[in-house]
């Protein structure tokens, strides 16, 4: 039986004293397997960027436990968090995170500069950076630098240094914030390329439309994880996810 990629026990994290005191998640559980597309979703101040950041070993819980494959890394001091994101997880932020000065390429290849136990030569990493351009759609844009391309180009960049050293998990927070609709749905279908390939998709996200692609969806509020399924009748801000974009 296939071990989860995500387990949370009793997630807490707390920010501030006496009564300025937030309890930005209080008593999390949640379980993700291998394989999975799930978004979660919130309004702002739900604790939706809070779990994301935790779960992506940017963040530490106040309480709790946190697996990542099995492994606890609630308590990992921070360069054993840093190894664990260069080793197992790959970043999509809704501003893209790219480096200006550096080509699409240059960009890509980042990750794999920064894996200290890695033995591919420069030449190795730079093919293998200019392959996940390929498999983005972007074959022919690997000598451009990010303002030389659009925003859907440079969020494609972004998943393929997401990629690049083959993550257990990728982790998209608001990936199409910044794009309009016509790019977001690229985007959207390259996600849903990587899950048909058995890649772990995990997703936060306050856009029902963006949500209605997941297989699975977390609605999250004060802190709390307050329905978790794949059912689009969920309440959530006053209408269901079927009532809000049409999906069934």
């Amino acid at each position: 039986m296939n071990k989860p990629v995500i387990q949370v026990k009793d997630l807490r994290k707390v920010y501030g004293a006496g009564e300025a005191t937030v309890n930005a998640l209080d008593g999390v559980d949640l379980v993700i397997m291998p394989g999975e597309f799930v978004a979660i979703m919130g309004p702002s101040g739900s604790g939706k960027s809070t779990l994301m950041n935790i779960i992506g070993c940017l963040d530490r819980p106040t309480t709790g436990e946190y697996l990542l494959n099995g492994q606890d890394v609630s308590k990992l001091d921070k360069n054993q968090l840093a190894g664990i994101r260069n080793q197992h997880l790959g970043f999509i932020f809704q501003s893209f995170n790219l480096l200006p000065r550096l080509s699409a390429l240059e960009n890509v290849r980042l990750p794999m500069i920064y894996q200290f136990d890695s033995d591919d030569s420069t030449q190795a990493q730079k093919l293998r950076a200019e392959e996940m351009l390929v498999d983005v759609g972007l074959g022919d844009r690997v000598h451009y630098r990010p303002n030389e391309l659009s925003g859907g180009q440079q969020q494609r960049i972004a998943i393929a240094r997401a990629l690049i050293n083959q993550p257990d998990l990728i982790l998209a927070d608001e990936p199409t914030g910044n794009l309009d609709s016509h790019s977001s749905l690229d985007i959207l279908n390259v996600l849903h390329q990587l899950h048909d390939q058995g890649v772990t998709v995990v997703v936060v996200t306050h856009a029902p439309d963006v949500a209605s692609h997941a297989d699975r969806i977390i609605f999250m509020l004060d802190g709390k994880i307050k329905s978790d399924g794949d059912d689009r009748n969920t309440p959530y801000m006053g209408k269901t996810l079927t009532e809000e974009v049409g999906v069934g």
